[in-house]
């Protein structure tokens, strides 16, 4: 039998917010998650099979770097796009639709005839993957009960991590194991595909969403079947109607300060990241060209055991973000994340592979640390109507930031060395310390905050 509060007594958000962890939000929380794996695991694949696509395609550096820099291009133009569509028609809809675009083009990108066709591929699954960035994100973020937010949010965000052990795991059965080409890892897109069909069944529409849609009876029934709770005359909420170009405007003119907060972080985090495993995979470990070679058949064991660290890193910094306060969490990540680039550089100067892989491990710890702090972070700072387009326009800025990372690292190590391509990760790094510690000072915490008291008048900075 359901509670009944009086509607003034209990709004929908503490609903939502005062709710406990109930059953469904594990269901809902696990099959973002999944999604999220495979979505890493997309990204991740890349780095452990370059090596075969190199030697099949011809490539030289310069190409081999122009495809990171076409995925990055790709998943910030997917996350502007998708983003301003998941707020219009849904966080359901979108990361269903945008899981089954990119799963198809993976499918297509292993069945590449030439490079300018893998490029194509490739381009548009980056288009999917930006898509799930502001769905997901959106998702995860109006589900979940305030008191646990940071933790689930984050843990979400760490099945990134478990993406890229299957994506090791899969290059060691399929290339090392099997002794297949690169060609038969990409077909896992297939799972993906199927995945999408079956999430439709897992997860509900956000009830935040129906309401800033004017959809009530719709969000209330949804409220009701996650909390347990009913509201005796329905879910209140006044929807906020809008095109994207006064969105955008909105966004810009009401929420400028915290969007340029979730922009520096993610500027920060994906030429950090993303640069730390390039520079690895193409600038360190690579058996022809790399500062401390390795086999390419040992290249996905590597990954393996540096995703596992970065699994742990995601895990410690989930607890921390509802323990500590999101500001702290932030602040202090991303600039351990800076110091282990410095790490990195001293262990490339040893000459040790194995030197290097521990200190690999470590950046991937923290640098996880940093972007899972992040996401949750930011993606709290905006309104319900405009949280996705706020997320893909983050997202979009950071992306840049990658492909910044990608041709600054690969000139830096090319004309200065391994030791001043590090010493530039680090930099990178330090623009989000230096964010979060503005942040800290000038900002909102939001632990423990519900999200509409974190738009609230008062809560504005």
């Amino acid at each position: 039998m359901f509670k009944t509060f009086q509607t003034e007594e209990i709004t929908v958000a503490h609903r939502l917010d005062a709710s406990t962890w109930r059953p469904i939000h594990t269901r809902i929380a696990v099959a973002l998650g999944i999604g999220w794996m495979l979505d890493a695991f997309e990204v991740q694949i890349i780095g452990s099979v370059i090596p075969g696509i190199q030697a099949e395609f011809g490539l030289d550096s310069d190409q081999s770097v122009a495809i990171n820099v076409v995925w990055f291009v790709g998943v910030a133009l997917g996350a502007l796009g998708f983003g301003y569509l998941a707020d219009r028609v849904g966080r359901k809809r979108l990361f269903v639709a945008t899981l089954i675009l990119y799963s198809v083009f993976a499918v297509l990108t292993a069945t590449a005839p030439n490079f300018e066709w893998f490029i194509l591929f490739r381009f548009i699954t980056a288009l999917g993957v930006g898509g799930e960035y502001s769905a997901v994100t959106s998702a995860i973020a109006e589900f979940t009960p305030a008191r646990n937010r940071g933790l689930s949010n984050g843990l979400v965000m760490t099945f990134w991590a478990a993406g890229g052990i299957l994506a090791s795991l899969v290059s060691i059965l399929v290339i090392s194991t099997l002794g297949l080409t690169w060609r038969y890892t990409l077909l896992f897109g297939v799972v993906s595909a199927a995945y999408g069909l079956l999430a439709r069944r897992l997860i509900p529409e956000s009830p935040r969403w129906l309401a800033s849609r004017g959809r009530l009876e719709e969000a209330d029934a949804i409220v009701t079947d996650i909390t347990s709770v009913a509201s005796t005359d329905g879910y209140h909420h006044q929807p906020v109607p809008g095109s994207g170009r006064a969105r955008l405007v909105e966004l810009w003119r009401n929420y400028r300060g915290r969007l340029a907060f979730g922009m520096a972080l993610d500027f920060s985090e994906a030429a950090g990241y993303y640069g730390l495993f390039t520079a690895m995979s193409i600038l360190v470990f690579s058996a022809s060209t790399g500062a401390v070679p390795i086999d390419d058949a040992v290249l996905p064991y590597y990954f393996l055991i540096a995703n596992a660290g970065a699994l742990a890193g995601g895990i410690v910094i989930s607890f921390a973000l509802d323990r500590l306060g999101r500001k702290p969490s932030v602040t202090f990540s991303y600039a351990l994340a800076a110091a282990s680039m410095i790490g990195c550089a001293g262990a490339a100067a040893t000459g040790s592979s194995i030197v290097v892989l521990v200190a690999f491990t470590i950046a991937a710890f923290f640098a996880t640390c940093a972007w899972v702090s992040a996401y949750p972070t930011f993606s709290e700072l905006f309104p319900t109507h405009l949280r996705a387009t706020g997320i893909g326009a983050s997202v979009g800025v950071g992306r840049v930031g990658a492909v910044i990372g990608q041709v600054v690292l690969a000139v830096a190590a090319t004309e200065w060395g391994i030791g001043v391509m590090f010493t530039m990760l680090a930099l990178f790094w330090l623009i989000g310390a230096g964010a979060g510690a503005i942040w800290w000072r000038y900002g909102t915490e939001a632990r423990g905050a519900t999200l509409e008291e974190l738009v609230a008048p008062a809560a504005m900075r």
